[in-house]
């Protein structure tokens, strides 16, 4: 048995259309709206980041930032319609659960608006610990909440999975192997992110788990 923790957003689901129209209902209307891609770059290490980057990108006064996060956080739990999981994800856990496999789920997200996605794509039940970017104190690439679910889930091997460099320094910080998935968000070349492997589709991820365990 191994323990597996993931990422979210980039990782597990595709998200960002729908962080995108939460941040373009926030903006002035004066302002140009976040493109796809913007939003791919800004996202991963929560929303007090992303909200930073879109004042950044857009020259927003940073004194407004308090009312663009209760806006984003208002929004977010209820933003899941264009929210869809990677092909192959629920199968794909389905079986790593069948082969004894313990699961968690790791993201910066804050936590109602994950399990808030999980539930509506009907993943929950897969996971059998889920800490957000406002659980602890810390948030990755931190290792702590990354530590305090490998507690929960046992002292076997563990493997954590994500698609970014800061999934990858997190692992690192943790002393976790890290599997990284390539079709998420990642900032710079996903060739250029140190990991243990490597998978464009989740059909792979259980040789790799089997490889590494």
């Amino acid at each position: 048995m191994t323990r597996i923790v993931f990422d979210l957003d980039g990782t597990l689901i595709d998200s960002a259309a729908d962080v995108q129209g939460i941040a373009n209902a926030l903006l002035p209307p004066d302002q140009p709206p976040l493109t796809l891609a913007e939003t791919r770059a800004f996202m991963g290490e929560g929303v007090p980041t992303f909200l930073q980057r879109m004042i950044a990108a857009r020259g927003l006064d940073p004194e407004g930032y308090d009312t663009l996060h209760k806006g984003f956080l208002a929004r977010y739990d209820t933003a899941v319609g264009q929210t869809t999981a990677y092909p192959g994800v629920a199968e794909t856990l389905e079986s790593l659960r069948a082969a004894g496999h313990r699961l968690g789920v790791c993201t910066n997200k804050p936590a109602r608006p994950a399990r808030a996605v999980l539930a509506h794509l009907g993943l929950a039940e897969y996971f059998d610990v889920m800490l957000g970017g406002d659980s602890l104190p810390q948030r990755k690439p931190d290792p702590a909440p990354l530590l305090a679910i490998l507690a929960n889930l046992g002292d076997t091997h563990a493997l954590y999975v994500g698609d970014s460099e800061t999934d990858a320094a997190t692992a690192h910080a943790a002393a976790v192997p890290f599997l990284l998935f390539t079709e998420g968000y990642p900032k710079g070349p996903a060739e250029a992110i140190d990991c243990a492997g490597r998978f464009s589709r989740f059909a792979e991820l259980p040789d790799l788990v089997a490889e590494l365990g």
